[in-house]
């Protein structure tokens, strides 16, 4: 459903946001058809294990794929996905048996015809149309759904974690303004519709830790996995379009498999906590200090937009790609 506008910079925001997008799915649809263009072009593995390339995408991917599998492509048929749920527009496909697909975490489905099998391959698709690196959405949700894909998944939320992460989204019920006098909201001088992560009890905030440490592959693969109940192709691989490009066929693109891309997000750090400060907006204090939990490439934090102000936003650390650059070369 589209949102509807609450003032002038709202509707501002709506129109950046829905060109962003656009911009995404021109690019994952433009994917799908140079990788269509390149059927029955025959690739067969090289010794190249760079993650950060420069070239054609599409003949990239293939080649990074026949790589990463030891496998011969011989020949190639793809479909976009990416704005099935967003828009409505993609690929009319349907899977195993035979339903049509309406959504999918995979914005491009590759079925390749290798020498002895057919395999059929997602691929989540990340965008930049900016000079430099900026931070990527992966998943939006709520402070209780989230919990509860973890627990659908084996991973055990207790209530105080779970009553923590809707205080620190502000649901309601678990709002500042839900459970402080008129004189603590006032001396508290900060946002009074959702708590930081350090207001947070300090038993919600040790389990998150553990919870995020304890399992920190297995929820970072979900992030980058799941998002749609039942999706019948969640990526294997991520394509991520580094910055702007002029030239498709001189396009920088970093590519992993999701392997690849948990293993060295948890490389980069364990769950931390890093420390930044208010400086604008109705409700800035930069006299005060708040924690941002984050995990690897992944960070996370209260959404805070007009529509949906409580949801739960993951990004992809801008220029995560760069940070292990000299690591991904050796690799």
């Amino acid at each position: 459903m589209a949102q509807k506008a609450t003032s002038k910079a709202h509707n501002k925001q709506i129109e950046a946001g829905t060109v962003g997008r656009n911009k995404g799915h021109k690019f994952e649809a433009l994917l799908a058809a140079e990788i269509n263009k390149l059927n029955g072009t025959i690739f067969t593995p090289t010794n190249n294990t760079s993650h950060l390339l420069k070239g054609n995408p599409a003949h990239n991917l293939l080649q990074y794929i026949s790589n990463n599998q030891n496998i011969v492509i011989k020949s190639v048929k793809a479909s976009w996905l990416g704005g099935l749920a967003t828009s409505g527009l993609g690929d009319a496909i349907t899977d195993d048996n035979g339903n049509p697909i309406t959504k999918s975490k995979s914005d491009v489905l590759i079925k390749i015809q290798t020498t002895d099998a057919t395999k059929t391959i997602g691929i989540s698709v990340k965008t930049c149309n900016k000079k430099n690196p900026t931070n990527d959405q992966m998943f939006f949700t709520t402070a209780r759904a989230f919990c509860q894909l973890l627990s659908n998944n084996g991973i055990e939320v207790s209530e105080e974690a779970t009553a923590g992460l809707s205080m620190f989204c502000g649901d309601a019920g678990y709002r500042p303004a839900d459970r402080m006098s008129t004189e603590a909201l006032v001396a508290r001088k900060l946002d009074p519709n959702r708590y930081y992560w350090e207001e947070m009890s300090k038993k919600a905030q040790n389990d998150w830790d553990k919870i995020i440490s304890d399992n920190q592959d297995k929820i970072s693969l979900l992030l980058f996995q799941k998002a749609y109940k039942d999706d019948p192709f969640p990526p294997e691989y991520l394509l991520h379009q580094t910055v702007k490009y002029s030239d498709f066929n001189d396009c920088e693109t970093a590519i992993f498999s999701m392997n690849e891309i948990i293993k060295l997000s948890r490389m980069h750090s364990g769950f931390v906590l890093s420390e930044y400060r208010i400086y604008k907006g109705t409700y800035k204090n930069k006299d005060v200090a708040h924690m941002a939990p984050r995990f690897g490439f992944i960070q996370f934090q209260r959404g805070g937009q007009k529509v949906h102000p409580t949801q739960l936003q993951f990004n992809l650390k801008s220029g995560y790609f760069y940070i292990l650059k000299d690591y991904f070369d050796k690799t």
